[in-house]
């Protein structure tokens, strides 16, 4: 598998401006966005890590306001990263929250995520995934299933397309009239698993984060119905935004690659996926233990023994 796209993309900078009406923040290492209609509306999209409620709510008076209220608050999905604020947001402002069908059961109680799988991507996010938050939350009561019909609720000129895989009612948004693409975790611009990669945010293209994907032909058709949509811009739940000539061939070649450069060779869900329905967790493929597990598990018990062995021989 290669690790990185062999077509870059330049960069926008800042985050903070990436388009007209369109504004992101990074919460240490997750993006989200404020989106705004020309009728002075707008919409938040995800709410980034736990604990960052108050960073999100100064950016936001930075932004729009003291007193600025969003219609909605829209997810992409409801993975710990892009809702650890929701809960309080959503509260404080007194606004309804939308998403896909296939996310409620993650968003109402009623079920975890499927478990990630540590033996897929690398690095050392990859290695803590067991240890991320899985769900479920319950936001039943202000929660609401975005418009079968592709509309985005306070965002006339938007709309929202289905691009599961990543999680089982995983959306991205995209605007037609300058084709900008909010991609959520479908792609990255890079390398998430990495530690080093998010802390220098050297963009590049990536597939979804690998330690969290459930399916892995779904993410694949994803990128594909994505840059079937041939964007100017896209940014994504991870990793700087891009623009320019270049995104659109990368976005491509990731399409057309995506078994060679996103699909790990194997792992717990390349190939059998997480079956989930609208009450969640259906049926699991058996975890997969890394080679890298069974040396670290052999070392361990190789000292144990060594360790009882001389213990018996001073005794």
């Amino acid at each position: 598998m290669l690790d990185v796209m062999p077509m870059p993309a330049r960069t926008i900078q800042p985050l903070d401006h990436l388009a007209s009406g369109v504004a992101g923040l990074r919460t240490v290492m997750v993006n989200l966005f404020a989106i705004s209609s020309p009728n002075g509306s707008w919409a938040l999209i995800d709410t980034g890590l736990p604990l960052s409620s108050n960073r999100i709510l100064h950016w936001i008076e930075r932004h729009k306001g003291a007193d600025a209220r969003p219609t909605c608050i829209l997810l992409t999905h409801g993975h710990f990263d892009h809702t650890g604020a929701l809960e309080s947001l959503a509260e404080r402002w007194d606004v309804p929250v939308y998403a896909h069908a296939l996310e409620m059961p993650y968003l109402t109680g009623k079920s975890k995520y499927p478990p990630p799988d540590p033996t897929v991507g690398g690095g050392a996010f990859t290695l803590l995934a067991p240890l991320y938050p899985r769900g479920p939350i319950d936001i039943h009561r202000r929660l609401r299933e975005l418009p079968a019909d592709g509309a985005v609720p306070g965002l006339d000129d938007w709309r929202w397309i289905a691009t599961p895989g990543h999680s089982p009612g995983h959306v991205s948004f995209f605007r037609e009239s300058d084709r900008v693409l909010i991609a959520g975790d479908a792609f990255t611009t890079t390398k998430q698993e990495s530690v080093l990669a998010v802390m220098t945010q050297r963009p590049e293209l990536h597939g979804p984060p690998a330690y969290y994907t459930v399916d892995w032909d779904a993410a694949k058709l994803s990128v594909g119905r994505l840059a079937g949509l041939q964007p100017n811009v896209i940014a994504c739940g991870h990793g700087l935004p891009m623009d320019g000539p270049e995104v659109q061939s990368a976005l491509d070649y990731l399409a057309e690659h995506f078994d060679l450069v996103a699909r790990p060779a194997q792992g717990r869900y390349v190939r059998n996926p997480a079956i989930t329905d609208e009450n969640g967790i259906v049926q699991l493929p058996p975890p997969v233990v890394s080679p890298a597990f069974k040396i670290a598990l052999g070392v361990a018990l190789a000292g144990g023994l060594a360790y009882a062995f001389a213990h018996r021989r001073r005794s």
